[in-house]
């Protein structure tokens, strides 16, 4: 394989968690169109049919429910995919939720919430898929992240931390398995348009899932016409997946253009 060509994605196997909606739709619909198969995880078993029945070629896509915060929820759903496609070449870390209050306020049941879904399920996800990537000669990571991982705010104390330490698990596995061939790569946008991503923060004691779609009015969507889109990170997305192989871009900071005066 010539290092030097980008490397075309028909053919690969990519797993995207919280791919039902938002961001992660986004996502694995730009997949498809790429000649990728996907295999998809959400928060409920109708969330996963609703996306299946709308990605479209079930001879390329498959999905099931799965709290990544969950190892054994981890295990069935990396296993089940390797199984459904004889292997995985790309990680996308997508799944998570926010929830905005201060520390005074912050209940140790939601601390767990945040950092089991944001931080410890991507290291779940990366735990159980490394194996794969190592028979396979290598693989692709993308952990989608944000600017709150690096830009602390009011009453984001989990969510902060949360992405804090994702950005820095993030770096710390990519030193560790460069030299594997397995490419890590952070995405951290800014407000995308999306329920949890016009919120930041969101009215105390807000909880959304990640990538949830944001109001379907016309007002809203020119409300909203402003931030990123969720088909923007996904061609962000394509772009990391597409470089040549001698070459790892291991952060991406995304912002809008021209967001509203303050």
């Amino acid at each position: 394989m010539n290092e030097n060509i980008p490397q075309p994605l028909t053919g690969k196997t990519a797993i995207v968690t919280g791919g039902t909606r938002g961001i992660g739709r986004a996502i694995s619909e730009r997949l498809l169109t790429e000649g990728a198969q996907i295999a998809v995880c959400g928060a409920t078993q109708q969330s996963v049919d609703h996306a299946l029945a709308a990605l479209g070629p079930r001879d390329r896509t498959f999905g099931m429910p799965a709290d990544v915060s969950q190892i054994e929820d981890v295990r069935r759903f990396v296993s089940s995919a390797d199984a459904r496609f004889g292997g995985v070449d790309i990680l996308i870390n997508n799944a998570g939720a926010g929830l905005f209050r201060s520390v005074a306020e912050l209940s140790p049941e939601e601390w767990r919430h945040i950092i089991g879904l944001n931080l410890t399920g991507a290291y779940y996800c990366c735990h159980e898929v490394l194996p794969i990537f190592r028979k396979r000669g290598g693989g692709d990571i993308i952990n989608i992240s944000s600017l709150a991982g690096k830009n602390a705010f009011a009453g984001g104390a989990a969510y902060n931390a949360s992405k804090f330490g994702l950005n820095g698990f993030s770096e710390a596995m990519m030193l560790d398995h460069r030299n594997e061939g397995i490419r890590v790569a952070t995405i951290m946008p800014g407000s995308v348009d999306t329920d949890f991503g016009g919120k930041t923060p969101p009215a105390a004691g807000e909880l959304s899932k990640s990538g949830s779609q944001s109001g379907n009015t016309e007002a809203e969507r020119l409300k909203n016409a402003w931030k990123i889109q969720p088909e923007d990170v996904a061609e962000i997305v394509m772009m990391l997946l597409k470089m040549p192989r001698r070459t790892t871009i291991s952060q991406i900071e995304v912002r809008p253009s021209r967001p509203p005066g303050k």
